[in-house]
């Protein structure tokens, strides 16, 4: 997924995250409607009122069902999908419109997972919500109970609090968070030795170091793989490789727990992860993609779409970047280009198929876009006035315009109900 990125290395200064990835646990299925996001709308959803005011930036955020975002008064927003609690309002009722995450403020940074969510507040702390299968909330529960409201994620020995984070990243069913000091710590899932400690031990409760990782700069997660970018513009990776997502020169069933260098990349300034392919963004504004691109999702024209497990160059004069499930958004000027699946109309090219996309397309109608983000079947974009727009699968009212149910979707750009986030 995307990203958090600290500036100026080892000082709390956090530039906000753009945009997130989706994650989710069908890595790998073909079945295009994996389920529905909860039990139906919550009556009273919509209704959250004014949330408190703190200080923050803006963003959004996209899980497999659900959306979130971030205003700029540091207050945290969502909707859609709420099966696991992910919305954060005490509920596990599906939301069509935003909603406000109750008890949170000062908030900097956000991301969302398959169907947990993170925040990390000016004070350097982190909060999780929604699923806890695998221990993603960080919270040190052995039970792994589902959360619907936010809880504080604690440091290793769960006797305190993590503490000194300036970013976070989710991916389907793990965590990652960013110190200030440039090291990067991981919680959940590790099945695949995504969490980096050098083991594929189960899963963690409490967060734990990434081994060999230093001066990092900026983090995202994918499906069942994790990413780094370095102060040097190096990219390092570690998890799950099956589609070659790890960029090392080829794809393997094998688990891989420590960090390595991708070769052939330097001078990367921002990175988002799929669930089963990765891109980055260059210092010069060039965009580099490997893994699967079982439905065009890299967007080298590819009409074999044969996955590629070294970086191959996409585009150029890219200002932003973002990776759903299996398709890919950036951002090129104020405009929106998308490449990859639109089984639901997640492309936002005004029509449905089942083809893949290999070459990138302008999202038509959509201009002052300056932020994006992927989910699972649908994207997001804040434009240059505050508002924000979406797009996709909407089933479980995801695209926040207070409408959803089964075949519910738009192929081009609605905007969110009620939501400026500035």
């Amino acid at each position: 997924m995307r990203l958090g990125r600290l500036q100026n290395c080892g000082a709390a200064s956090l530039a906000l995250i753009a945009s997130l990835t989706l994650t989710s646990c069908l890595s790998g299925s073909t079945d295009k409607n994996p389920g529905s996001g909860g039990p139906g709308p919550n009556p009273s959803c919509g209704l959250g009122g004014t949330a408190p005011s703190g200080s923050g930036g803006f963003a959004v955020a996209a899980g497999l069902y659900h959306s979130v975002a971030l205003k700029n008064d540091g207050t945290v927003w969502s909707w859609g999908g709420n099966q696991s609690g992910q919305l954060g309002d005490g509920t596990t009722s599906n939301c069509s419109t935003p909603i406000s995450v109750g008890g949170l403020t000062g908030v900097v940074g956000i991301a969302a997972g398959y169907s947990h969510t993170l925040a990390v507040k000016t004070d350097g702390t982190v909060w999780a919500w929604g699923s806890n299968f695998s221990g993603q909330l960080g919270n040190g529960d052995l039970s792994l109970s589902n959360r619907s409201a936010p809880v504080q994620v604690v440091d290793t020995a769960a006797t305190g609090f993590l503490s000194g984070i300036v970013a976070v990243a989710a991916g389907e069913s793990h965590s990652l968070a960013l110190k200030n000091d440039g090291t990067v710590w991981a919680w959940g899932d590790n099945s695949y030795g995504q969490l980096g400690d050098g083991t594929t031990a189960g899963q963690h409760v409490t967060p734990i170091q990434v081994s060999v990782l230093t001066n990092v700069i900026a983090i995202a997660a994918g499906g069942r793989h994790s990413i780094a970018i370095k102060t040097d513009g190096t990219v390092w990776a570690w998890g799950q490789n099956s589609g070659g997502q790890l960029g090392i020169g080829s794809a393997d069933i094998n688990p891989h727990s420590t960090p390595f260098q991708v070769p052939g990349l330097s001078v990367v300034s921002s990175i988002a992860a799929g669930d089963s392919h990765t891109v980055a963004l260059d210092g010069a504004g060039n965009v580099w993609a490997w893994g699967s691109n079982s439905h065009g999702q890299l967007g080298n024209g590819d009409p074999g779409l044969n996955n590629q497990f070294s970086p191959v160059l996409v585009l150029a004069g890219v200002s932003g970047i973002a990776a759903g499930y299996s398709h890919t958004l950036v951002v090129n000027g104020n405009t929106v280009w998308a490449f990859g699946d639109n089984f639901f109309g997640q492309l936002g090219l005004g029509a449905t198929d089942g083809n893949p996309h290999p070459t990138p397309v302008q999202v038509p109608g959509l201009t002052g876009a300056i932020k994006i983000a992927g989910g699972g079947s649908h994207s997001l974009a804040i434009k240059s006035d505050g508002t924000v727009w979406a797009w996709g699968e909407n089933q479980n009212g995801q695209l926040g315009n207070g409408t959803s149910g089964s075949g519910n979707l738009s192929t081009t750009p609605v905007q969110v109900s009620g939501l400026v986030l500035f």
